[in-house]
């Protein structure tokens, strides 16, 4: 997964956080508002960038160089 390191808009660090809320959330099946509040993301700018993400690298390693 390429989870973003920091936040673009305010340079929170996020990308320490992806795996548990990954976790909870498609695993355990939480809310992930529920889990955004426990993991102490506040700010909008940083749930979009959990939220948002999307998983490409399996996308884009059929167009690599050969």
């Amino acid at each position: 997964m390429m989870i973003p390191v920091r936040c673009f808009s305010c340079g929170q660090v996020v990308a320490d956080r992806w795996e548990e809320y990954n976790k909870r959330v498609n695993v355990d099946k939480e809310p992930a508002e529920k889990v955004l509040d426990e993991l102490h993301v506040q700010r909008y700018c940083c749930r979009r960038m959990l939220l948002g993400n999307v998983d490409l690298i399996d996308d884009i390693i059929n167009y690599s160089r050969k």
